[in-house]
């Protein structure tokens, strides 16, 4: 009974998480205004990228490194500290799952209708660079002691907001396809409190009360800007004028928002468990 209580907020995470999942692809995919204000966000990287091309391409030559020997690094160096061997399956398992089912998601059960926005490309949601960052975050996060996670939360963050930004500036994603990207980790990392819930892990540790604020903060600010961004993108598609930097700060200000509550989301759910 009690571990059903505990597993009770990540069943709330994940079916959050896939609602919103779903909400994304259907609005900015299957719709024609959807795509419209996406692409236009798209086209206003291209305008606008100015000297950031050369830290997006730098970062995202570095990402695979960064994310896969990096992170494992990381990981191998808490799990040999801390022996947790069980989490550290869990959490592979999460992160292996969340990579898979992006390739998945995009190439064999999602399509992108011709609506005549963008002819001829292919559909590209969910962001797999965006999921390799961000499952290497869920990785050393999952692992790290509840003192160490809010850290880990605001480093795993940043540096995954760093990369879905990066495949923006690069034209190689829409904004819609990095935040789903970002979604469906955060699905499979419910999925993995869902099962830690269940198991009894030894030398836990007691809850530590940090709720990262300047994240929540910063997020909501991003998450309001992206929503006046969006609105003025699609009033400005009925109208037929354009206003690509606004479409793009909003796409940008939406992959920052949803990365930093994630996280903040993320760290609040998992502060009860070692």
């Amino acid at each position: 009974m009690r571990s059903s209580l505990r597993a009770l907020p990540f069943l709330w995470g994940a079916l959050v998480s896939a609602v919103l999942f779903v909400a994304v692809y259907l609005v900015f995919v299957q719709s024609y205004i959807g795509q419209v204000i996406d692409e236009r966000a798209f086209a206003g990287a291209d305008a606008w990228k100015g000297d950031v091309i050369d830290f997006a391409h730098a970062f995202l030559d570095a990402l695979p490194v960064a994310s896969v020997v990096i992170g494992a690094v990381v990981a191998i160096v808490i799990v040999l500290v801390r022996r947790n061997w069980l989490v550290f399956a869990v959490a592979v398992g999460a992160a292996v799952a969340a990579n898979v089912s992006t390739q998945v998601l995009k190439y064999t059960v999602l399509s992108r209708p011709e609506k005549g926005v963008d002819v001829g490309l292919s559909n590209s949601l969910p962001s797999g660079h965006t999921a390799v960052a961000a499952s290497a975050a869920l990785v050393v996060f999952l692992l790290s002691s509840p003192r160490f996670r809010p850290l880990a939360a605001v480093v795993g963050s940043v540096f995954t907001v760093a990369a879905g930004a990066s495949t923006l500036v690069e034209q190689w994603h829409r904004p819609s396809d990095v935040v789903a990207g970002m979604l469906v980790v955060a699905f499979w990392g419910s999925v993995a409190g869902i099962v830690l819930s269940g198991l009894r892990l030894p030398g836990a540790e007691p809850p530590v009360r940090s709720k990262l604020w300047p994240l929540v903060w910063v997020g909501g600010l991003c998450g309001l800007g992206s929503v006046i961004a969006l609105a003025v993108t699609y009033f400005s598609a009925q109208s037929g004028t354009e206003h690509l930097f606004i479409a793009y700060a909003g796409g940008v200000a939406a992959i920052v928002a949803t990365g930093f509550v994630i996280a903040a989301t993320g760290n609040r759910l998992y502060r009860r468990l070692a």
